[in-house]
């Protein structure tokens, strides 16, 4: 399991800056491998919004979204999230997310 937690620290750029916010942030405590309860892992997140990508629309209000914590209910880790981290989570998960 320390394996699952620590592998999005080896990847290079971006990528690996945004999986870090996403180890700070304890994303990976409900989407990790295995996900909690019905969380959706990132690799699943990626393949549900990667036909949203380059869309600056779709994006943004993917953010408010997260921000709001209306994914699935009231999440209060979302709901805490800055709107820079939200979006760079976002963007993240858009373009490769795992």
């Amino acid at each position: 399991m320390a394996l699952s937690l620590t592998a999005p620290l080896l990847l290079p750029g971006p990528a690996s800056a945004s999986s870090q916010l996403a180890l700070d942030k304890g994303c990976y405590k409900c989407h990790g491998n295995p996900p909690k309860k019905n969380a959706p892992t990132f690799a699943e997140l990626t393949e549900r919004y990667a036909r949203l990508r380059n869309n600056a629309g779709a994006e943004n209000a993917l953010v408010e979204k997260l921000r709001q914590g209306t994914f699935f209910g009231h999440i209060d880790a979302h709901e805490r999230l800055s709107q820079e981290d939200a979006q760079q989570l976002i963007r993240w998960i858009m373009e490769s997310g795992h």
